[in-house]
């Protein structure tokens, strides 16, 4: 099917873990509400937007969002795109921080999230993606998970825990019922080592020996590729994160009956995005609209914006 002028496509991944101990509420509905934003909206057309779910009624035809899977929807995406199209990744799941294999990183850890099937995918793996771009195109990614900031290797932050209007400190205040959206480190090498049976802190061993070659990029690499995951000039990539790298995300369970469970990043932006229906925001705007909304809700998790100057300026899709 052909569009005329620049193509918008999406890939959305709610990843809900259910009858898992690591089971969150909102992520599905999440990525369906952001489904029909973009449909309804910003005029994306519905065959050009992916949508991967791991769980739905009896029947339904789920593309289960393991690691494997995301990627390869993504890495399809990237491939279609030509300059000046929009592509967009909303993920909504657990994320997580592992220790960083780069030793010039002041923070020492790397951020990933965490597919249904723990086959982490790292920063290094979003900035491959986006040196992939054909130039002028574009890659926006909403990522509603914990250590989510800076979740696009080597990408400039613009609104982030160095911004000078950011606020620390505090914690979260509201009255609802919510889960942080992480996985810690520990658990996720906890689980592994009773697969592999490998008796190593390393991480990305125990990925490889059970992922082989659709493990992360960032341990397949015997050393790092400088070429392959420094930014180019023409930088589309463009990431809001839910949180800052230290922080967590919410996922809301509202007692009340009836009431969906969300994303409060997600549910955030989309509340942004009503308030303003008839304005085009910049991706700044939207992020920092998004920060006013949590605030007042009660959140201390702090969304963040790393994109190019240009970019941050730009209007979101």
């Amino acid at each position: 099917m052909e569009i005329k002028g620049s193509k918008k496509m999406g890939v959305l991944v709610g990843c809900n873990y259910p009858n898992t101990s690591n089971a969150l509420h909102g992520c599905i509905n999440d990525v369906v509400a952001m489904r029909h934003t973009l449909v309804n909206r910003f005029g994306f057309d519905p065959n050009y937007v992916k949508l991967l779910t791991d769980d739905g009624p009896a029947g339904s035809n789920l593309v289960m969002p393991t690691g494997e899977n995301i990627k390869k929807a993504l890495n399809a995406m990237v491939d279609e795109a030509e300059p000046s199209d929009i592509l967009f990744f909303h993920y909504s799941g657990h994320g997580t921080r592992i220790p960083s294999l780069k030793p010039y990183d002041p923070l020492r850890h790397d951020e990933a999230i965490v597919p249904c099937d723990f086959n982490l995918i790292t920063d290094v793996d979003f900035r491959h993606l986006v040196n992939r771009l054909p130039k002028g195109a574009s890659f926006t990614i909403l990522s509603d998970s914990c250590h989510s900031g800076g979740l696009i290797d080597k990408e400039k932050e613009q609104i982030g825990p160095s911004s000078a209007n950011v606020e620390t400190g505090g914690t979260t205040t509201t009255t609802l019922s919510f889960r942080p959206k992480i996985i810690p480190f520990e658990s996720l090498l906890q689980h592994f080592t009773s697969l592999t049976n490998i008796n190593t802190l390393d991480i990305g061993t125990h990925l490889l020996e059970t992922f082989g070659a659709n493990a992360s990029l960032k341990f397949r690499l015997p050393s790092f590729d400088f070429e392959l995951v420094e930014p180019r000039k023409s930088d589309g990539g463009i990431l809001l994160s839910g949180c800052q790298a230290n922080e967590t995300s919410a996922d809301m369970s509202p007692n009340m009956e009836e009431a969906k469970a969300y994303g409060a990043f997600s549910n955030a932006v989309q509340m942004v995005l009503k308030e303003h229906s008839s304005q085009t925001l910049s991706n700044k705007q939207v992020v920092m609209e998004a920060r006013k909304v949590l605030k007042t809700q009660g959140f201390d998790q702090h969304p963040c914006l790393y994109c190019t100057d240009e970019n941050a300026d730009a209007a979101f899709l």
